[in-house]
């Protein structure tokens, strides 16, 4: 069964293959590097310098290695930390993003016995942009396609869509790893089969007869695809190394919110708001699985809606 289609779509949408920092690393001596430069004379211009990057050693995914002795895995490994480094704009929007999303998902992920590191799944597919939807319809933080919400009891219409429930969904992929885990035999497969299936991985393994995802020769999205989750782990472990620099005040925050339940219809969302002191606006932007200004409800279906703790937004302002 497969969550994701056609993730580098989504990828150039939303402006996430890249994701991270200009490299700030500590620069190598200037004058030996000027002794060493190849094909030109001139001095280094204004100290803007590209360095290239050092491979971190024992790399894991889920605390499964990664094979960087392999010098196709070596350098398909660099790529990733190359490009997810040299992207400065979409990198620090990351560690914002991070500051704000990962205490919901940590927790939701080591309640279902997944391993931490899937967290940095749901980076790479949508950027921790929660409206982010992809050309084939994959929908979310997470990413999930309309049937696959559906089969996972997801309520998936034009009134409500829960794959932008955030905890909800993230229940739903973590439902989805473990099944992939189980029927793969590693996390590190199972996070392939996020994006290729279980089917698909599943296939590949058979027709190549090898056991691993290393070992597997595959198209340029799923072959990238877990190497480009451990890159992201590895930027967002260690910012500093990466030349990443910020304090806390940079970073995006959670408003504190309580949650109101509701198991009629609701007429007008607007007017709804008013009785907590927000306005439509601020209601869809903690609730935005509301894909209507109203909520039709025929079956009296008991939602929780999140309302915003007062003090933190300012509502009727000017101009």
């Amino acid at each position: 069964m497969k969550i994701i289609k056609n993730s580098l779509a989504l990828l150039g949408v939303v402006c996430i293959s890249g994701l991270f920092i200009f490299s700030m690393q500590k620069s190598p001596d200037e004058t030996a590097v000027q002794d060493n430069l190849i094909g030109t004379e001139d001095p280094i211009v204004n100290n803007y310098n590209v360095y290239a990057l050092e491979m971190p050693e024992n790399l894991n995914f889920a605390g499964e290695a990664v094979p960087i002795e392999d010098p196709d895995i070596y350098e398909r490994m660099d790529r990733e930390l190359l490009v997810n480094t040299y992207w400065q704009s979409n990198g620090l929007l990351m560690f914002k993003r991070a500051q704000k999303f990962f205490p919901i998902i940590e927790p939701i992920l080591k309640k279902n016995g997944v391993p931490d590191d899937f967290k940095y799944l749901a980076v790479i597919e949508s950027g921790l942009i929660q409206t982010a939807k992809s050309p084939a319809g994959a929908s979310g933080i997470w990413q999930i396609m309309p049937a696959t919400g559906r089969e996972n009891g997801l309520e998936v219409n034009s009134n409500v869509d829960e794959r932008y429930n955030l905890e909800l969904a993230t229940e739903v992929a973590c439902d989805y790893l473990k099944k992939a885990k189980e029927n793969l035999g590693t996390w590190t497969k199972a996070a392939a089969a996020y994006n290729a299936g279980n089917a698909g991985i599943s296939r590949r393994l058979k027709a190549q007869d090898v056991t691993g995802y290393y070992d597997l020769l595959l198209g340029e999205e799923t072959g990238r695809y877990v190497l480009r989750i451990v890159a992201l782990k590895e930027i967002l472990s260690h910012p500093e190394k990466y030349g990443f620099n910020f304090n806390k005040t940079h970073l995006y925050k959670a408003v504190p919110t309580f949650k109101v339940d509701v198991d009629t219809a609701v007429v007008d969302f607007a007017n709804f708001a008013k009785q907590f002191d927000i306005n439509y606006k601020i209601l869809k932007l903690h609730n935005p699985w509301l894909r209507e200004p109203h909520l039709n409800n025929r079956s009296r279906k008991l939602y929780k809606i999140e309302i915003p703790e007062k003090g933190y937004y300012s509502t009727n302002t000017t101009p």
